[in-house]
């Protein structure tokens, strides 16, 4: 695999991990009765992106690696999947 082409299936990875990690642990403003003037009652009043943005990239290498071991070292691609909807253009 090349290096361009491994990076952009991280990348890709992470991006997707990071909208799966955003909303876990957000409390509102409301929910913690913080409410700053001037902002939307439902944001959120500490968004902890810091430790979101690490536990994406710790989850995306992990699932990186997998990707990796699978499809590279095991040789297991596309292809090994079972053909499940039938094809009627053979009969």
């Amino acid at each position: 695999m090349q290096l361009l082409s491994a990076f952009a299936i991280f990348f890709i990875i992470w991006w997707t991990v990071l909208f799966t990690v955003l909303p876990f642990g957000v409390r509102s403003q409301v929910e913690s009765k913080d409410t700053v003037l001037g902002t939307e009652r439902g944001a959120p009043s500490d968004s902890r992106i810091k430790f979101k943005l690490m536990i994406t990239t710790l989850i995306a290498i992990i699932i990186f690696a997998a990707f990796y071991y699978l499809s590279i070292v095991r040789g297991f691609g596309i292809d090994d999947l079972p053909q499940f909807v039938p094809n009627f253009a053979d009969k």
